[in-house]
C-alpha cells in the first residue's frame, strides 16, 4: 500500500432531498457542499439519490402483469428529474468540488442518454473535476421496475490521498462477493449511500468495518412525508407512511469496528470527523482480508470489472 495523508477532515452530510426536482436537489447540494468546505472538509458525502430523491413507499402503477397510467405519468416526472452523466448537473458539481479543494460522493438517478434506462448511481468528484461513476449491481426489491442494473461501472475505485476509495449502495453491500471485489483493489474508504435506517444495518457496517480493515462511512437520508410533492398522481400511496419515512443513522465506523461518531437519528446533520488513516493499515497487522490472511492457493475471486 503506499504512503497515506495521515488525516482526512470528512463531512457525512445527512439531509433531505426536493423529491422529484433535480435542480433544487442540485441547488440544496452546492449550498451544503460550500457550507462543508468552509468547515474546512476535504471530503464530502451525501446519501442514495440525493438527486432527485429516493422515492420510498411508491409503487408507479407497477403490480404483476399490468400498470397504470397515473404511476406511468409519475415514473415520467421522476425520469425527467434523473439526470445524464455527464451533464450539465455533473459540470456543476464538478466545479464545487474544485471551488472546494474537497472529493465530493453523491447519490443520483442517473438517466441514459441513449436507452431512458435509469440506474442508480453513485459518483465521486475529484478536487480536479475529474467523475468516478458506480452504478448499483441489482436494485433491491421492487426498486427494479424503476432501475436497471448495472451494464458497466462495477467496481470503480478512485485514488485519493488517503487510499483507494469505492462505494456500494445501500443493499450491495449485503452482496459478500461484491464487498471483496472492493477489498481486492485495496479500498481504505468504503462509502456507503444508502436509505438503511434500522438497527440490524448498524450491526451489518461495524461487520464491514472490521471485515475489510477500512473506514466506513454510513451516509443515510432523512426525510418526512410531506417531502413528496403533493400533485403526484399517486400521492395516496404516501397516506400510510409514517411522518418521518427516513430516520438516518448516518455514522462513521473506524477499520476496527467501533463507532468514530455515533448514529444520528431524526434530523438533518452535517457530522464532521477526522480519519486518522494509520489505523488502517495498523488494523490490517494481523488481519487483511485479501492479503497474507486470504488464502489465495485456495480461495479465488474471478471478477468481470469492464
Amino acid at each position: 500500500m503506499k504512503d497515506l495523508k495521515q488525516y482526512c477532515k470528512i463531512a457525512v452530510v445527512q439531509a433531505a432531498p426536493v423529491m422529484f426536482d433535480k435542480q433544487a436537489c442540485l441547488n440544496k447540494a452546492l449550498d451544503l457542499i460550500k457550507e462543508c468546505s468552509q468547515n474546512g472538509a476535504e471530503l464530502i458525502v451525501f446519501p442514495e439519490l440525493f438527486i432527485p430523491g429516493y422515492p420510498y413507499g411508491l409503487t408507479f402503477g407497477f403490480t404483476v402483469g399490468s400498470r397504470n397510467e397515473a404511476g406511468r405519468s409519475d415514473w415520467q416526472r421522476y425520469y425527467d428529474n434523473s439526470i445524464v452523466v455527464p451533464g450539465p448537473e455533473t459540470e456543476l458539481l464538478a466545479q464545487a468540488a474544485k471551488d472546494a479543494n474537497a472529493w465530493i460522493s453523491i447519490g443520483v438517478s442517473e438517466r441514459d442518454a441513449v436507452t431512458a434506462t435509469l440506474y442508480n448511481s453513485n459518483l465521486f468528484f475529484s478536487p480536479e473535476g475529474e467523475i468516478t461513476v458506480h452504478r448499483k449491481l441489482k436494485p433491491t426489491g421492487s426498486e427494479r421496475v424503476v432501475w436497471g442494473d448495472a451494464d458497466k461501472d462495477y467496481f470503480p475505485v478512485a485514488e485519493t490521498p488517503w487510499g483507494p476509495m469505492g462505494s456500494m449502495i445501500c443493499w450491495e453491500s449485503y452482496m459478500p462477493l461484491a464487498r471483496v471485489a472492493l477489498y481486492q483493489k485495496g479500498i481504505t474508504l468504503y462509502i456507503s449511500p444508502n436509505t438503511n435506517d434500522n438497527e440490524e444495518w448498524q450491526n451489518t457496517i461495524k461487520h464491514i468495518a472490521i471485515e475489510g480493515h477500512c473506514y466506513f462511512i454510513n451516509c443515510d437520508m432523512f426525510f418526512t412525508k410531506d417531502t413528496y410533492p403533493q400533485d403526484l398522481k399517486t400521492i395516496a400511496e404516501t397516506e400510510t407512511l409514517p411522518q418521518i419515512v427516513c430516520r438516518g443513522g448516518s455514522c462513521i465506523v473506524d477499520p476496527y469496528g467501533h463507532y468514530l461518531t455515533e448514529p444520528v437519528w431524526d434530523k438533518e446533520a452535517i457530522i464532521y470527523a477526522n480519519l486518522d488513516m494509520q489505523k488502517v493499515t495498523a488494523s490490517r497487522m494481523e488481519f487483511d482480508v485479501c492479503g497474507h490472511y486470504s488464502r489465495p492457493d485456495v480461495l479465488k475471486l474471478t471478477v468481470d470489472d469492464k
